[in-house]
């Protein structure tokens, strides 16, 4: 069985890592290089680095900033916001990312997902959805940074996503994100059932205990967190002692 993956979430904007509740309220958690560097001395399986206002705001990732992250790892590194073509990703990969994370462009262009597994592999192609329940109880995708609700449902576009080439699935429950009561398991748990890749969980880690939670009855192959981590509230080395005592393969 492969160990399960703890991954600390620096959501970026102008250079400083940020969090909010609900895709909202967003407020400054530290800066993105030392935290990177914390994270990697700490023992996190990897390091996500979104540049949440990216997309929105059609810029390209800060590839500087991405240089100096990249400097301070020995671990694996995502980077994801502002990319819409394979070019992107080739200076990305060139400025230190090992993976790409793919979400709006993925949405409107889901024929990239193809163009960057054909030529970097599917092991780099990481397709992020942000997805919450609609009036009728429907999980929909949305762009954009959470703005935009889009026609596509979050299992359909998984499982597009996967079989265009994606190597791994970022699910984030908008409705859970940064409440702390959480991961979505149901859902998480049906994304595992339908798909072949890894599923990533993000959005709703209040305590050691939901990782627990999300890697039994979620089934998720890693769990993403970002407020837990930034503030305090759990230490990744105690957390993976936490797990390992419950039975759960960690890397210790």
């Amino acid at each position: 069985m492969l160990a399960k993956r703890i991954i600390p979430c620096l959501d970026v904007m102008n250079g400083i890592t940020v969090k909010g509740v609900n895709f909202t309220g967003l407020r400054e958690a530290g800066n993105p290089v030392e935290l990177g560097k914390r994270y990697s001395d700490e023992g996190a399986d990897e390091l996500v680095y979104l540049d949440i206002s990216a997309s929105s705001e059609g810029r390209k990732t800060f590839l500087g900033l991405v240089r100096e992250v990249a400097k301070t790892l020995s671990i694996p590194f995502t980077v994801g916001g502002g990319i819409g073509s394979v070019d992107d990703v080739d200076k990305l990969l060139a400025n230190g990312a090992d993976k790409v994370s793919i979400n709006s462009a993925a949405l409107n262009h889901p024929e990239l997902i193809e163009d960057i597994a054909n030529r970097f592999g599917s092991q780099v192609c990481v397709v992020a959805i942000d997805a919450k329940r609609d009036e009728s109880g429907m999980w929909m995708c949305y762009e954009k940074g959470g703005r935009f609700k889009t026609n596509k449902s979050l299992f359909d576009w998984a499982k597009e996503a996967e079989d265009r080439g994606a190597g791994e699935i970022l699910f984030t429950s908008m409705e859970h994100d940064g409440v702390k009561n959480g991961y979505a398991c149901n859902e998480l748990r049906k994304l595992h059932e339908i798909l072949h890749i890894p599923v990533i969980a993000s959005g709703g880690c209040g305590c050691a205990e939901h990782f627990a939670e999300v890697f039994d009855s979620g089934k998720a192959d890693a769990a993403l967190a970002a407020s837990v981590f930034h503030f305090g509230e759990i230490n990744i080395i105690e957390l993976k002692q936490f797990l390992h005592q419950r039975g759960i393969n960690v890397r210790l």
